[in-house]
Formats: structure tokens, sequence, C-alpha cells
């Protein structure tokens, strides 16, 4: 539905929603982790802690919703994919691991969510985890297990190497100003080249397949 043509009331909810949002982001990015609190939250986004438990039941469901707000997989979608797929996803494959790449190297916030995942372990974290894990799993049923057909755990198995080290170069590359077997993920050449091998990964992975 159109925003404009929403009633006020919705409108307004999902502003104040959106707010308490963006403020767990920012806390999240400044002072980590232990700012996550209802009172801090409240003050960033300026507005009364009672409307945390109104729209979001309480703080663990605001950051619930949070995670998945900023999680890359937990947003890609089925329909995201092209109509019609005569390559076995391939080429969306590789699509969407160069926009993970990009996604994860600019989004300072979402780097912390991972380490943060490393760290500690907790019941929001997990229902992160979960829901990535439901994202993932309709991709991979509709689109790429039925290519692959008994060989679907090892292209699994590949994708989950893949997507790890997409996580670590990208954590490594904020965190450190040395480089990776001569590469350096900080650098935009270094990215260049490794996003170069994410297609040419993807290329074998499947190549082997055929």
């Amino acid at each position: 539905m159109d925003e404009k043509k929403q009633p006020p009331q919705i409108r307004n909810k999902e502003k104040t929603k959106q707010r308490f949002l963006t403020a767990v982001g920012k806390l999240l990015k400044t002072k980590g982790f232990s700012s996550l609190k209802v009172n801090d939250i409240a003050a960033v986004a300026g507005l009364d802690k009672k409307l945390i438990y109104r729209y979001f039941g309480g703080k663990d469901q605001l950051i619930d919703e949070y995670l998945v707000s900023v999680d890359f997989w937990s947003n890609v979608k089925e329909n995201d994919a092209p109509p019609v797929i005569t390559d076995g996803g391939q080429e969306f494959v590789k699509q969407m691991l160069a926009e993970q790449f990009d996604y994860v190297g600019a989004n300072e916030e979402f780097q912390k969510i991972l380490l943060w995942g490393l760290s500690e372990k907790r019941k929001s974290l997990q229902n992160l985890a979960d829901e990535r894990e439901l994202a993932g799993e309709v991709l991979l049923q509709n689109i790429t297990d039925p290519f692959f057909g008994d060989k679907a755990v090892n292209f699994r198995a590949s994708m989950a190497i893949v997507i790890s080290g997409i996580y670590y170069l990208n954590m490594y590359s904020a965190s450190s100003n040395s480089t990776f077997c001569g590469i350096d993920p900080a650098k935009q050449e270094g990215r260049r080249d490794l996003k170069i091998a994410l297609s040419g990964l993807v290329d074998l992975i499947y190549n082997d397949k055929k």
C-alpha cells in the first residue's frame, strides 16, 4: 500500500518503529552490544520507552526485528530471482554473492552483529540464524537443489565455505591493515579481485555438476 494512502495511525506507527530500529543500529555502532538497554534505546530514539513494548512486545523482540532487518540473506526472497532460470541459478548465485560481499563490507553495524554472534550466545542471535536459514532454505530447495540433484549437499557445503569466507574477509579488512594471501580486502583493487574469484568459484562448482 502507498504510504500516502495508509491511515495516519499506521504511518505514525511505522515511523515510530523505524526510529527505534534506527536507534538500535546507532547504539550498536557507537557503543556496542552492552548499550542495548530499553532506556538507552528510547533516549536515542527520542521516544517514550513504553512504545517499545506497545509496538514490539519488548526489547528482545525489537532487537530481533532489527537484526533481521539488516541481515543480508534474511532479506533475499525467492521472487528476487529471475522469473525464468535456465542455468540452475548460476548467474543468480554469482549476483547474490557479489551483492553480499559489497553489503557486508559497507555495513559496519552488520559486521558488529557478526562479531557479536561469535562472542556471545544470545536468543536474539539464534533467532537471526534461524531466520537466515529459513530464507536460504527456500532458495536452495526451489532453485539449486533441483539442478544439483544428488550433489545438492555438495553445493550447499561449498556455499557454506564461500559465504563464511565473505563474512571473515570483510571483518578482517575492517579490523586489520594487513593483506590476506597478498590481497588487501580493504582496497578497491583487492575487492575487485576477490569478487572476480567469487564468480570463478561459482563457475567451477556448476561446471563440476555439468
